[in-house]
């Protein structure tokens, strides 16, 4: 298997990708219909599928799959479908578990019909043992905070602003994301310290890192202080995730990312 795994490339990406997302699709289809058991199955071999192709391309690169944006969107799809998973498991939201198996699905739909130039080569500010729990960090949190926003979402199109239940939800993963951004944050804080020489030096990347950190973090103070004004406090999560978005890839496109140490590849 591994001698299988050292050969393989991004050209084998559609067969476990068409396989994750079918896999996950019918998982989630028969969660509606009560079948718990056999939607959990299924789900969790849509995940293995798509853990075994970013496995085997991580040793067939002989280098973190985490350079670039099409490598990220992998674990990005990975992240977003063990969070919905993971909402289902505990509150049985089989409709976040729909919607998230949706959303992962777009992403690897992108990385199918928008392939990218992938290779071995890895930068020496990348060679870190802080680079793979930096990345890991960022997309876990990316996961949870979309799930989060899709019940944020959900919240404002019902107009369920009494609905206890999915506010706790919503408001847990918001906290439990918000802790694996600082985390991510703060170990490429001390990543910059030994590649750069200081910890912080307000490149794009870095200054939209630090925006969407304080924009979830009114989020929190926002529930904490004001709780029933929820209207107010959804529509700061909705913003919050849109500079998380340019944070992510968005930075990419600006004039100053040509000067960028953040940017290695689209």
């Amino acid at each position: 298997m591994l001698a299988a795994f050292s050969q393989l490339s991004w050209g084998a990406f559609p067969y476990f990708g068409i396989v994750t997302i079918l896999l996950c699709a019918i998982g989630a289809l028969l969660a509606w219909r009560g079948k718990r058991s056999v939607a959990m199955l299924l789900s969790i071999l849509g995940v293995v599928s798509l853990g075994l192709f970013i496995a085997g391309l991580w040793i067939s690169q002989a280098r973190p799959p985490m350079r670039t944006q099409g490598e990220t969107r992998l674990f990005y799809s990975l992240f977003v479908l063990l969070s919905g998973l993971l909402v289902y498991l505990r509150w049985g939201y089989r409709w976040i578990f729909s919607f998230s198996t949706i959303l992962s699905g777009i992403f690897i739909i992108i990385n199918i019909v928008k392939p990218q130039i992938h290779s071995k080569a890895m930068m020496p500010a990348l060679q870190s043992p802080y680079f793979v729990p930096h990345v890991i960090s960022y997309m876990f949190a990316y996961g949870l905070l979309g799930v989060a926003l899709l019940i944020c979402i959900y919240i404002v199109w019902q107009r369920q602003y009494d609905n206890a239940h999915k506010i706790y939800v919503m408001d847990n993963l918001v906290y439990t994301g918000l802790g694996f951004l600082m985390i991510g944050l703060l170990l490429g804080a001390i990543w910059a310290k030994e590649a750069w020489g200081t910890y912080w030096g307000w490149d794009p990347k870095e200054t939209w890192a630090a925006i969407t950190m304080c924009a979830y973090l009114l989020f929190v103070h926002y529930r904490r202080f004001s709780p029933h004004d929820l209207r107010g406090a959804l529509w700061v999560l909705i913003g919050s995730f849109l500079f998380l978005q340019m944070c992510w890839y968005g930075v990419n496109y600006l004039p100053s990312a040509s000067n960028s140490v953040h940017v290695y590849g689209l």
